[in-house]
């Protein structure tokens, strides 16, 4: 007989500690299951997390790359707007040079022939001296030529303004020799003595060079270039009051001005 069917409390015993033992084991590999799950589920985790963060960075570099390619577009959008700005500029001075170039070339030109043409005009204008010095009293001013016809060559009488006939040839030799001549202008300048007032006086110079002017429109010089003035008593040749002096001044004077030379604005000396 065995010990079991000897002791019928030994199998429930050894069942119970075999129970225990297989439940123990059970428990142990339970936990160490568990741990495992636990663990697993730590780096699924950390996975997520780490697969969340790859994907935030993805994002934001493709972001940065977006950015970049829109940035170098519009670099090179501005690099073919500076080329093409820069070539404008370029074709700008060019054409500006050349017109600067062409100016200059036209104001040398022009000052050139400015140049020639006053030399010319000089040249005339020592000519008409010369020739009308041999005929009249000529002297050179800054604006010209002025002849005096004075005593010396018109004897105008006191209180009077007429002509004698010895002063009609003299002013038609005069025309004759600036008919000879052209691009000029003729002023006729009537002047008294100081006897009698201003009034009187004036309209007396007035009729000295109105007489002086209408003969020589005679003679053929064309009226659209003279101009007439009575300046009166206001412009004696010499001072004093002696029959001399009253003499030289009661007078007619022209004034002759090349229109082709630059004269500086001035009144004709009269003196």
């Amino acid at each position: 007989m065995s010990e079991t069917e000897k002791n019928p409390r030994v199998l429930p015993l050894v069942l119970t500690v075999v129970f225990l033992l297989v439940a123990a084991g059970l428990g142990y590999l339970g936990m160490k299951v568990l741990d495992r799950l636990d663990a697993i589920e730590s780096q699924v985790t950390a996975l997520g997390e780490e697969a969340t963060r790859a994907a935030t960075a993805s994002t934001e570099a493709l972001e940065q790359a977006r950015r970049a390619e829109e940035s170098a577009r519009a670099a090179a959008e501005g690099r073919a707007l500076a080329e093409r700005d820069s070539l404008l500029a370029q074709e700008t001075a060019a054409s500006a040079e050349e017109q600067a170039r062409s100016a200059r070339e036209q104001a040398d030109a022009a000052r050139a022939e400015a140049e020639r043409i006053r030399q010319e005009a000089e040249a005339e204008l020592t000519r008409l001296e010369e020739a009308l010095g041999k005929v009249v009293e000529t002297r050179r001013t800054a604006l010209g030529l002025v002849l005096n016809l004075g005593e010396d060559s018109i004897k105008f009488d006191f209180d009077k303004a007429e002509l004698k006939p010895k002063e009609r040839e003299l002013l038609s030799r005069i025309a004759g020799i600036l008919l000879t001549s052209s691009d000029y202008t003729v002023s006729v300048n009537g002047h008294t003595d100081d006897v009698g007032t201003e009034d009187y006086n004036q309209k007396l110079s007035e009729r000295r060079a109105e007489v002086v002017h209408g003969y020589l429109l005679e003679a053929g010089v064309p009226g659209e270039i003279m101009t007439v003035t009575g300046w009166g008593k206001t412009k004696p040749r010499v001072e004093g009051t002696s029959d001399a002096a009253r003499a030289k001044n009661r007078r007619v004077e022209l004034g002759i001005v090349n229109s082709r030379v630059n004269y500086r604005p001035a009144a004709f000396d009269n003196r």
